[in-house]
């Protein structure tokens, strides 16, 4: 079983000489240095390359430079989707985003995590986790989304909180970690 096959199944792979991997991570990288470095006033030019970049997009859809990710095609984002600078997402596995997503700067969801055991860890193996975001969700700046959450739909995730588990659907969450405060 290649290391791919290994990650696609969410068992431990190892991520760092697997060839394939690797060239996959730097093509996308390449391609999020151009997006990155494009002129402010080429919107038309960056909204084609952030969709050439990203596995599956709607129309309505802006990404803020500087913007990084792992593969690109693990990524889709729903109609209306907005992230603002500084956006980095770890897609290792799935990240799903649904309509009417705004996420402030600084932001990361992190598919990828590492065991905990240091034998493992150090032979360089790591895991991933789908992140799925639901539809008409806000996410305030400096936050992260770890491996495995689930966020429901009509909810605002508060600025500077770790989202460490599942937030269900129309709630106010904030926090490290991140928990549910009040239904909206």
């Amino acid at each position: 079983m290649t290391e791919k096959e290994k990650r696609d199944l969410e068992e431990f792979y190892d991520a760092n000489y697997d060839r394939e991997l690797m060239e996959e991570r730097i093509k996308v990288k390449e391609l999020c240095f151009k997006y990155n470095n494009i002129e402010p006033s080429k919107v038309n030019e960056r909204t084609k390359l952030i969709k050439e970049i990203l596995g599956n997009t709607k129309e309505k859809l802006f990404i803020e430079p500087n913007f990084y990710c792992d593969y690109g095609y693990n990524i889709s984002v729903g109609e209306n989707f907005y992230m603002n600078h500084n956006g980095v997402i770890l897609d290792g596995a799935k990240v799903e985003f649904g309509n009417n997503v705004f996420i402030g700067p600084n932001c990361g969801f992190y598919t990828a995590g590492h065991p905990t055991d240091y034998v493992q860890r150090n032979k360089g193996l790591e895991y991933v986790k789908k992140i799925k975001v639901g539809n008409n969700v806000w996410i305030g700046g400096n936050v992260v989304v770890l491996p495995g959450v689930t966020i429901g739909d009509n909810v605002v995730i508060g600025a500077g909180s770790v989202v460490t588990k599942d937030i269900p659907s129309n709630v106010l969450a904030f926090g490290n970690p991140c928990k549910a405060i009040k239904k909206i």
